[in-house]
């Protein structure tokens, strides 16, 4: 694709057990694309695969992009090749930074709950909110200090700032879980509570603020909670070519698509990136995804066509 960036990877560094970090920067020593905390990049692999990685370093950095890669034992195949296969001085394609994840950066007070690899975007997060100034603190729970991504800089900065960060390994002998009803209960009034992890982490984050005002209320997710759309029988039609696409029962809106030959943008193929949002013109989505509110949802006016379906015959996109 023609928009994509050309980056090299400058350094690669252990950052934990199975968490490594990858240093990209243009090859011509350029700037790069300006992003925000919460932002990630989609990386384009060599063997096809597109993954969605968030920006760990501070957002007034224009000279490098930083990844932090977790090796899942039950990955699709995304963090797998980019630990073996990706090597320091590779060249790869990565998409300019998205942002579904924004930090409001006027809030009164921001509590951040990260829970293992999810420490990525919140770490980011931190940083930006300590260049501006302005009140937050951090917990962060892993299973053993030995899994905990960027724990010599984040202690360092608690060092600093005495009371801020709270840090727990859960998985070690007396470690506790995070108390997230009590944590969301004693948050100062008017804070925006953020919060990115495993699932179940976010499940609980999103029970115990379920009676506040959703705009202070953000969540990631790096997996999908809900199966894709796949019971097909509907149409699809492409307005800006007039073409009907049938979907067919165990296919995916962007699987047929893909079958009839079309190239769309795509990556997690979950709905957690935001990468394949289209524009629906008329019919109803089946809404699967995990980037849109639900006020978006239920304005019917984008979908992400790697997993969401259809509820009505047809359904008309901006393609």
């Amino acid at each position: 694709m023609a928009d994509l960036l050309e980056v090299r990877v400058q350094a690669i560094v252990f950052e934990a057990d199975g968490v490594l970090s990858y240093e990209m920067r243009r090859t011509d020593g350029g700037e790069l694309p300006p992003f925000a905390a919460g932002a990630h990049v989609d990386i384009h692999l060599p063997d096809g695969l597109v993954r969605s990685y968030s920006l760990v370093n501070p957002q007034d950095e224009r000279h490098r992009y930083v990844i932090a890669v977790q090796k899942d034992g039950e990955s699709r195949g995304g963090s797998r090749a980019v630990h073996d296969r990706v090597r320091a001085g590779d060249l790869l394609r990565i998409s300019a930074p998205r942002n579904n994840f924004p930090l409001a950066e006027d809030a009164p007070h921001s509590l951040l709950i990260a829970g293992g690899i999810g420490i990525t975007p919140l770490w980011c997060m931190v940083q930006r909110l300590e260049a501006l100034g302005r009140p937050w603190t951090l917990h962060y729970a892993v299973r053993r200090r030995e899994m905990a991504a960027f724990l010599a800089p984040i202690r360092a900065l608690a060092a600093r700032r005495p009371g801020r960060v709270d840090i727990t390994f859960d998985g070690e002998p007396g470690g506790i879980m995070l108390d997230i009803v009590a944590l969301v209960a004693a948050a100062p009034a008017d804070a925006h509570l953020y919060c990115c992890g495993p699932l179940p982490m976010l499940a609980a984050f999103e029970a115990a603020t379920a009676g506040l005002p959703p705009e202070r209320v953000h969540v990631e997710y790096f997996t999908a909670k809900d199966e894709p759309a796949t019971a097909g029988g509907f149409t699809v039609r492409l307005a800006r070519t007039g073409r009907s696409v049938v979907v067919p029962a165990g296919s995916t809106i962007l699987d047929a698509l893909f079958a009839a030959g079309l190239d769309l943008p795509h990556s997690c193929l979950e709905g957690v990136c935001g990468t394949c949002e289209t524009k629906v013109l008329e019919g109803v989505p089946d809404h699967r995804d995990l980037v849109l509110t639900p006020a978006e949802r239920a304005s019917n006016r984008t979908m992400m066509i790697c997993c969401s379906g259809s509820k009505s015959e047809t359904l008309v996109l901006d393609l």
